[in-house]
């Protein structure tokens, strides 16, 4: 499996990517998570840019997954995972994870953070199982606080959500 930085052209396929995986969502009745529309091009393109958005990429070089990500509180937050629907299962997505470990390792950062459904067995049980550990209320930092505000804001249910860490293990 390769890994790389977006190229701009691929942008467009990122998003279709991430509609794709919103599938699984429809599949277990989270109509509206499926329906979200995907990160803006602008969005996209500003990770891209910072160095901050990276794609594995199949034997012809095609996008299978990405991994769009921002620095908060110190951490490196995982903004965004997906892998496409016929891909999944195939460790990708632990991959993806694996680069990032090592990209924030040689930052000199030392953790990961994201949020995600607890609920829902690809995502929070998942993360559990690479390592990362729920964060208590009290444990969010302001930066982890106002992610959660936003997703609050945008719809999402703040009891089904879960914010959580592990350290960086390539240090």
């Amino acid at each position: 499996m390769n890994i790389r930085t977006a190229s701009r052209d691929e942008l467009p396929t990122l998003q279709a990517l991430e509609t794709a995986a919103g599938v699984l969502f429809r599949n277990i009745g989270m109509t509206d998570v499926a329906d979200h529309p995907p990160p803006a091009l602008e969005a996209f393109e500003e990770s891209r840019r910072g160095g901050r958005l990276w794609v594995s990429v199949d034997d012809a070089d095609r996008p299978t997954g990405f991994v769009m990500v921002e620095l908060v509180d110190g951490a490196v937050h995982i903004e965004q995972l997906s892998v496409h629907p016929e891909r999944q299962g195939r460790g990708i997505g632990r991959e993806l994870i694996a680069y990032v470990d090592q990209w924030a390792a040689g930052q000199g950062i030392l953790a990961l953070t994201l949020s995600t459904f607890r609920s829902v067995p690809w995502n929070g049980p998942y993360y559990a199982r690479l390592g990362f550990s729920e964060l208590s209320g009290d444990a969010l930092t302001p930066g982890l606080v106002r992610i959660r505000a936003a997703e609050t804001a945008f719809g999402l249910d703040p009891a089904e959500r879960v914010f959580m860490r592990r350290e960086v293990a390539g240090q």
